[in-house]
């Protein structure tokens, strides 16, 4: 399982950058983008996300 960014709802916050654990959210062209080999499925970044465009799959 891994966090997994719907591109057309998230509006480029940064919001979930700063909450995740493992630093595994980074920005490219203005979106999040979840390094899913790193990330630890936490969900601190979903619950950050104001547009609700992360889902833990």
């Amino acid at each position: 399982m891994a966090a997994k960014v719907d591109k057309e709802k998230c509006v480029g916050c940064e919001s979930c950058v700063g909450e995740c654990p493992v630093e595994c959210i980074k920005m490219v062209d203005g979106k999040a983008v979840v390094n899913e080999e790193e990330c630890v499925s936490c969900g601190a970044c979903k619950d950050a996300c104001p547009a609700e465009a992360i889902e833990i799959k």
